[in-house]
């Protein structure tokens, strides 16, 4: 019995009852799509917006300071869900690309910001200009209640699935900085970083004056 069939075996006589062949297109559809993503919204449009050799994590990194202002270095380990020394190097590689400059707080010298520059900012703009560009003619072929229906039901699953399976973390790019207030991922996961994050950075930027 192949494994679909036996999960589908075991599932008999519960509320739901699976038909495999639903539930073979819907796991077939599901990984295309995360291929896609993946593939073609992160990865392809990366490459064709920056010349610089980035990761996608490091360019999540860069959207959210570009976004939200500057940040500690001490929380890019918690933003990016990697130890110290991981992303102090990641920070290294966007200093040494001039995506990023270290300043010193004015209030406390011991407390280090990062600061996108305008380099940077041009790498995102240029990056979701891109996106839009390659996305708006795909959305004319759906109506615009498919469009929030779709929406609807990939957060509704997405949410189910993370509660089952994923205990909280801290950690989180998952949405790849599209952040939302009262995210429902964040909120499953222990709460988004970046809620945190922009909230640090809206007292930052307050109490260090430009």
């Amino acid at each position: 019995m192949a494994p679909l069939d036996r999960a589908i075996s075991s599932h008999a006589g519960r509320s739901f009852e699976p038909d495999e062949s639903s539930l073979y297109r819907f796991l077939r559809n599901s990984h295309i799509f995360s291929s896609a993503v993946r593939e073609i919204l992160e990865t392809k449009f990366l490459v064709d917006t920056c010349d610089d050799p980035i990761t996608l994590p490091q360019f999540h990194l860069l959207k959210l300071i570009v976004l939200n202002g500057q940040h500690h270095v001490g929380e890019i380990a918690d933003l990016l869900g990697v130890s110290s020394p991981a992303a102090s190097k990641n920070v290294d590689k966007l200093e040494r690309l001039g995506l990023v400059r270290r300043t010193p707080s004015r209030i406390d010298r011991r407390v280090t910001f990062l600061i996108a520059t305008e380099k940077a900012r041009d790498v995102v703009n240029r990056y979701e200009a891109h996106k839009l560009e390659r996305l708006i003619p795909l959305f004319d072929k759906f109506e615009t209640a498919e469009i929030a229906q779709m929406s609807r039901l990939l957060e509704r699953f997405s949410v189910l699935l993370y509660a089952r399976e994923i205990e909280a973390d801290g950690g989180c790019l998952r949405c790849a900085v599209y952040g939302q207030s009262n995210c429902p991922i964040g909120w499953v996961l222990g709460n988004c970083p970046y809620d945190k994050a922009r909230s640090r950075a809206a007292l930052h930027n307050e109490e260090e004056p430009a």
